[in-house]
Parts: structure tokens; C-alpha cells; sequence
């Protein structure tokens, strides 16, 4: 335990069961509270071990900095010479409780009851088992004696499972722990002048075992009724793909004709057909956002000219701020990463004659009713609308998106296309997903997602830490935190992937994306998010 003078008994009491919680443990488990000596006499701490019916464990400044702490704070180090007051002392206790050498289980040690080990123990060491947790003026953890074998290895932080939710009362979520992992091979640059625009959420997660919020496709995707039909276009892999059926069912989709449709290996293969085959004089991508768009320009030779909306105005467009000779203008909506939904009417009001207007509406599909979407028009002059179907249903292997525009603009495009650009089964599901139950599939699901975005905001909003993009539509959220690429390695270690931030225009190092999850994972990532701040003081 660690307090501040006179706190009262009921609040260091509310900590102790909360941790006790977290853990599965009741308060029988107690052996004993531990603390700086000068604090044993507090009142607080006193008054809660009389009710827990355990002694108070003093020690020694000396004594609790001796110890290495898994999560030191910069704090408790200046006041009273250790990194944690409340996990030196709970390592030390436990060590006191049962002779055991104070130091953190080594990271092959299993919890009793988890594992196999069958060797007699060789000697005991303490566990940490719960990091410190902390209120206004409380702070506690929880450690514990377990034996050590003689196969183990060098110690090493290992935190034992949870077994309840984040959220006070929330019933407990599943088994599954994620385990430590080193950071990942990828660009680790984070200047905000030299944003890297080929870095995608894929490359948080690949080659790694880790729970994934930096990805924002759809979890538990394809559903099994489209894995079925995608499987069974096997069978007619020997003919060449023929993309009429599928065409003709997008089109309907959005009551256009088909001429008005084209097919295209997920929305990345647009980009790259936009920056070829349509002139440009002066193109301009609205940032932040999806950096595809101005990297495939970039590649086809054109000079890229951004416009960054702003933090203060909780990246909302502009119109105005738009060059009015600007030929060529790119923006998302909802926006990837920022999740801002911008009205229909402020994005038509940029198409001007002469100028090829660029919607990205990947993720316009997870907003219920697809409300400000612009697919479907064709009163809104050079308008180019893009759609993916990777991100809802689960085809990012697949790849499967759609351009939608006047038959000209398809022409053109088509044109800059090699030949059946687009595989059978591709076809296929993008038929499939056309249909009135997938629709109203893709509409249950986009509420779904804002009852779990709106449960993660609320998990975020009890950290000071944390500061949201308000007004979040899209299957994902924008985060700011002081600091953010060093607690998204800190997450790293905890099995938790988030989207850096710093490779977005408009965007640096204190930004990262998550992606919505369902609760028990959400609870899960809170509780993880919660242990990163901590380890930074």
C-alpha cells in the first residue's frame, strides 16, 4: 500500500477489494498489508488491516528501493526513494509472509493452479500478481508466494490473468491472456515532417501474436453464409472471371446504372487507377487521413499539394480552406483515422466544374443508415465515390471494393485496368454482399459497432491521460496522449497492437487509433491501457 496522510479507511479499504477483484481473490487471502514504515502507523492503513484482521508490514525506504519494480513512477521515486511504494512493499511482504526471496516471479513461473510444474520447490519467490492500481490518495498492489523450480529462468515481470472486466461490476471477460512480445520490425521514425505513407495497420500485427486494435476490419469475419459462397466459386476457377453479375448487383445497390459502377481489387487498386489515368494539375488530399490516396499520386509523378484540418476544430472540413483551383481533391468520410463523419452537403459543396471530387467511403458502411453518404449521386459534378467491402465483411485477403462516377470517369478508369483485374471469388462476394440480407447484416452490425465504440469512449474518458476526437462514427476512435508511441510500445508488451498515429499528416508521436472491439476485448485492452500509463509515471 501507498497513502497520503490522512486517508480515511473506507477508501483504502474500496482499493484493497477492487484489487482483490481483479485478482478472483477474496479478502481471506490476505496475509498482510505492507508499506513505508513511516506510513504504517496512517490511520487508513491501520484501521484497514484491524478490519482485514492482518498485520502492517513497515519498511524501510533502503529497503523498498532495493527492490526492482515492474512499473516505476517518477512520483513515489523522488518522495520516498522507490519507484512504488505500493509494489516494493507488496514484494517485499509477500517475501516476509513466506521467507521468500522479494523479488518479481520469473516470467516461466505459472500461477498455482495454471500450470504443471510437478518438482518439489526449491525455494519461494513473490509474485505480482495484480500491478499497482491507485485511487486520489491511495495506491495498492498485490503480490503473492509461489514456489520456484529449478528449470526456471532469469526473473521477469509476469502479471496473472484477470478475471473481471474493467468496468466496476462488468462481468469478467474470457480466458485469454495475452503474453508479451517484442516490438515488431517496422519503421520506428516519428517525425512529423517525414510521415510515412506506406505504413499500414497490418504491419502493427504481422508476424506477431497480439490482440488487434490497429486493424479496423470487422473481428469474426467473413461470417460463415459468405465463406460458403466464396468456397463454392472454387469450383469455377478453370474460366476467366466475368464481373457482369457482380456489377450489375453493386448498381442495383445504389439504384445507378452499371455503367456508373467498376470493380476493383479493394479500394487501394482506385487509388492507384485515379492517379494514373486522370489528368491533374493541382491535386489536394485533405489530411489526416488514409495516406494511399496521396502516395499513389505521389508514385504516378504528381506534385501533392494537403490540406490539414485542425485539432481545435475537431477535424472537421472546411470547405473553404480547399484551393479553389485544386483540380483534384481527396477526403474520407468517415475519415480514417480521426472517425469524423462530415456532412453531405460541406463535402458536395467542393465539387466545382473541372475539378474531380474523391470520396472515400470505406467505412461509410459501419455508420447506421449510411447517413452523409454521397454514393448514389449523380447531381454532384465530377463526384467519384470509393466503397470497400474488406473492412465489414472480413475481405481483406480478398480485396474487394467498387468505384462509383459519371460513365466517363469508368471509362477512363477501366482503361488504366490490366485485364480481369478482379478474381472469381472476389466477384463473388462482392455479389453476395449486394443482397437485401447481407444489407441489413452490414446495418445490424453498424449498430452493434456504436454500442461498443460508445462503451470503449466511456472506458477512455476515465483516464486524464486520454483525450478523444468527439463526435467518433466510424469503427474506430482517435486518441491523444502525451507521449503515445511509448505507451503504444508499453501495450506492445501487454499484447495489445494500436495504430500509430505520427504516420498520418496532420498527426505526430501523441496520437494513436483504436479499433472498436467487443466489450470483453475493450475491458481487456482498458485494463492493459491502464498498466501502460502506470509504467510511465
Amino acid at each position: 500500500m501507498g497513502a497520503r496522510s490522512g486517508v480515511p479507511v473506507d477508501e483504502v479499504l474500496a482499493l484493497v477489494d477492487a484489487v482483490l477483484r481483479e485478482a478472483g481473490l477474496s479478502r481471506t487471502a490476505v496475509r498482510s498489508l505492507g508499506t513505508l514504515d513511516a506510513r504504517a502507523a496512517e490511520p487508513g492503513i491501520a484501521g484497514a488491516a484491524a478490519l482485514l484482521g492482518v498485520p502492517v508490514r513497515g519498511f524501510a525506504a533502503e529497503e523498498l528501493a532495493a527492490v526492482s519494480v515492474p512499473h516505476p513512477s517518477a512520483r513515489p521515486l523522488a518522495a520516498t526513494g522507490t519507484a512504488s511504494v505500493a509494489e516494493a512493499a507488496a514484494l517485499l511482504a509477500a517475501g516476509t509472509d513466506a521467507g521468500a526471496d522479494a523479488v518479481v516471479v520469473p516470467s516461466a513461473v505459472v500461477a498455482p493452479g495454471m500450470g504443471e510444474p510437478v518438482a518439489p520447490p526449491a525455494r519461494a519467490r513473490a509474485v505480482l500478481l495484480v500491478p499497482k492500481r491507485k485511487t486520489r490518495r491511495v495506491t495498492c498492489a498485490l503480490a503473492a508466494s509461489v514456489p520456484v523450480r529449478s528449470h526456471e529462468g532469469a526473473p521477469g515481470a509476469r502479471l496473472l490473468p484477470r478475471t473481471h472486466g474493467y468496468i466496476a461490476g462488468e462481468p469478467g471477460s474470457p480466458p485469454t491472456i495475452p503474453t508479451p512480445h517484442t516490438t515488431a520490425a517496422m519503421d520506428m521514425h516519428t517525425h512529423t515532417d517525414a510521415h510515412d505513407l506506406r505504413h499500414h495497420g497490418d504491419a502493427e500485427v504481422r508476424d506477431e501474436k497480439l490482440i488487434d486494435l490497429a486493424v479496423n476490419v470487422r473481428t469474426d469475419t467473413p461470417p460463415d453464409w459468405l465463406r460458403r459462397r466464396i468456397a463454392d466459386s472454387l469450383t469455377g476457377l478453370a474460366a476467366y472471371p466475368d464481373g457482369r453479375v457482380a456489377r450489375a448487383a453493386v448498381a442495383e445497390r445504389h439504384d445507378l446504372p452499371p455503367n456508373r459502377v467498376l470493380l476493383t481489387a479493394g479500394a487501394a487498386e482506385a487509388f492507384v487507377l485515379l492517379a494514373r489515368a486522370l489528368p491533374a494539375r493541382r491535386p489536394v488530399v485533405v489530411h489526416p487521413q488514409f495516406t494511399e490516396p496521396e502516395a499513389a499520386l505521389r508514385d504516378a509523378g504528381h506534385a501533392v499539394d494537403r490540406v490539414l484540418l485542425r485539432e481545435e476544430d475537431g477535424f472537421r472540413l472546411d470547405p473553404a480552406a480547399v484551393p479553389e483551383d485544386a483540380d483534384l481533391v481527396v477526403i474520407g468520410n468517415p475519415t480514417n483515422p480521426t472517425s469524423v463523419l462530415h456532412p453531405a452537403a460541406s463535402i458536395a459543396a467542393l465539387a466545382r466544374p473541372g475539378r474531380t471530387l474523391v470520396v472515400d467511403e470505406a467505412f461509410m458502411d459501419a455508420v447506421p443508415g449510411e447517413r452523409e453518404s454521397l454514393a448514389g449521386r449523380t447531381d454532384v459534378p465530377g463526384l467519384v465515390v470509393l466503397r470497400s467491402l474488406t473492412k465489414t465483411w472480413g475481405l481483406a485477403g480478398l480485396r474487394i471494393g467498387y468505384v462509383l462516377a459519371a460513365p466517363g470517369t469508368i471509362a477512363d478508369l477501366e482503361r488504366a485496368q490490366p485485364l480481369w483485374p478482379v478474381s472469381t471469388p472476389a466477384l463473388v462476394a462482392a455479389e453476395a454482399c449486394m443482397s437485401r440480407a447481407a444489407l441489413a447484416e452490414a446495418e445490424h452490425a453498424a449498430h452493434r459497432i456504436g454500442v461498443e465504440r460508445a462503451h470503449l469512449l466511456a472506458g477512455l474518458a476515465e483516464f486524464d491521460e486520454v483525450r478523444t476526437v468527439a463526435g467518433a462514427e466510424g469503427p474506430f476512435v482517435l486518441v491523444r496522449i502525451d507521449g503515445a508511441d511509448a505507451v503504444r510500445e508499453r501495450l506492445r508488451s501487454l499484447g495489445f497492437a494500436a495504430r500509430r498515429g505520427d504516420t498520418f499528416p496532420g498527426l505526430d508521436r501523441n496520437w494513436l487509433r483504436l479499433a472498436v472491439r467487443d466489450r470483453a476485448t475493450t475491458n481487456r485492452f482498458l485494463q492493459a491501457l491502464d498498466q501502460a500509463l502506470l509504467m510511465g509515471g
